[in-house]
């Protein structure tokens, strides 16, 4: 009977999952389709609010130059932009490679300041000294890595102008800068491009729902200070603020145009301990969202935490469960060779070969949907459409897919005993940076 429930509790799971997706790649279809008939053209803009851009770097010597000359050469006034650079407990020649490009001939008239930081609370605790000291209108944000392209500030300036009054942040797309230096990176390219490309188009087209990014955001400066600012020593500091700002009825537009060059990690044990970060901090802020399902409040946020929560652990267990129960019943009919008495575990009566082809047509249909949402996200992104894609989602799907069941699984447990333990959820890896 419980083998039974389970069986039932673990297909329905599954197709529940693959309307979803199969729902969110229909509306980016629908996005799309409407965007492909539109020409984007470079014109003067409505108004030019000031922006402070904030660069928060932890031992950052490697990436920094680069990122600091694109941010200075931005399509925008330069009267209009204020450049926070943030040395943030640094033991490398971080904030030296900062002061080397501000210092640079056609830079040094700019409005740029470099603060060497010694304090607490990572990347939100930056942001929040930031906020007290910025001038901008809105506060821009760019990771140490995240080199945006010249128009980057003019597509999210754009589309703020486009309703001020209800966009207290607009966030753009990034992209992989070193998308074809191995397998790995390959494979997050195209979890970037499909997320961007398809999930955040999709449900911004359908619900108006924004997610800011890490990197490459704009957000009110006013605004930030009235919710909070940022929750300090958050890991994921963007998912923590766009639940408050959608709590509080404001949006969070997309930019689809705005586009940063993000590195990734190159090497395994590097993605690893990043998406394992990314996954303990989205669980602790959808577990202490989780409430809101039962609570009065936005139904974006209602739609939100039931989204995460579906993701990270229904689907995940109903996936593992998939797993356990196919090969579960593989071994067996293996072993059955050898001793036909053996009772086959999972089976609807006295046949599990039913059974065995409604998994294997859900896998199927997991694989096929797998490669036809990259394929769609590639065939948007000029010069990814490729038959090497192909074969690499093929591929990911195998290898790079299943490593992320294994994260979750871990940040679930991880998360689990730090609450048992008291233990500092907070504390995190850095991401090893490369020379390219």
């Amino acid at each position: 009977m419980i083998s039974e429930a389970l069986m039932i509790f673990t297909l329905v799971s599954i197709w529940i999952s693959l309307l979803m997706s199969m729902t969110t790649l229909g509306g980016a279809i629908h996005f799309w389709l409407q965007k492909s008939q539109e020409l984007v053209y470079i014109t003067p803009l409505s108004s030019y609010p000031k922006v402070t851009i904030v660069v928060p770097a932890h031992n950052e010597e490697i990436v920094i130059a680069q990122t600091v000359r694109a941010i200075l050469d931005l399509h925008y006034p330069a009267d209009r932009v204020e450049v926070l650079l943030f040395a943030d407990n640094c033991n490398d020649h971080t904030a030296r490679e900062m002061r080397r490009i501000a210092g640079l001939p056609q830079y040094r008239n700019r409005e740029v300041k470099i603060i060497e930081r010694v304090g607490s609370g990572g990347k939100a605790g930056v942001l929040n000294d930031a906020l007290n000291i910025a001038h901008g209108d809105y506060i821009g944000v760019y990771d140490a890595d995240a080199m945006p392209e010249t128009n980057a500030l003019y597509f999210l300036v754009n589309k703020l102008n486009e309703d001020p009054a209800r966009y207290m942040a607009v966030f753009g797309r990034n992209k992989t800068r070193n998308a074809k230096q191995n397998f790995l990176t390959k494979c997050i390219n195209q979890e970037v491009v499909v997320t961007q490309r398809v999930q955040h188009c999709a449900v911004w087209h359908m619900f108006k729902i924004g997610r800011i990014p890490g990197t490459n955001f704009i957000i009110n400066r006013d605004f930030a200070k009235s919710i909070g600012g940022w929750s300090d020593g958050a890991l994921t500091e963007d998912t923590d603020i766009s639940f408050k700002i959608m709590q509080s009825g404001k949006l969070i537009a997309l930019a689809y145009n705005s586009e940063a060059f993000q590195q990734e990690p190159e090497r395994v044990h590097d993605y690893y301990f990043q998406r394992l970060r990314w996954a303990k901090g989205n669980y602790q802020v959808v577990t202490r969202n989780f409430t809101m399902l039962f609570k009065p409040s936005n139904w974006r946020v209602k739609l939100e935490v039931a989204y995460y929560s579906a993701i990270f652990f229904w689907f995940n267990a109903a996936i593992v469960l998939s797993n356990i129960i196919f090969l579960t019943n593989i071994c067996v009919l293996i072993a059955r060779a050898f001793d036909p008495n053996l009772a086959v575990a999972f089976t609807f009566g006295d046949s599990n070969g039913s059974l065995m082809q409604i998994l294997l047509l859900n896998w199927l249909l997991m694989i096929v949907l797998y490669m036809l949402q990259i394929s769609f996200a590639m065939s948007t992104q000029y010069g990814q459409a490729t038959t090497d894609q192909i074969w690499i989602s093929l591929a990911s799907y195998f290898t790079y897919s299943q490593l992320f069941i294994l994260v979750s699984l871990h940040a679930v447990f991880s998360v689990f005993l730090d609450a048992v333990l008291h233990r500092n959820g907070s504390v995190w890896v850095k991401t090893k940076r490369f020379d390219n």
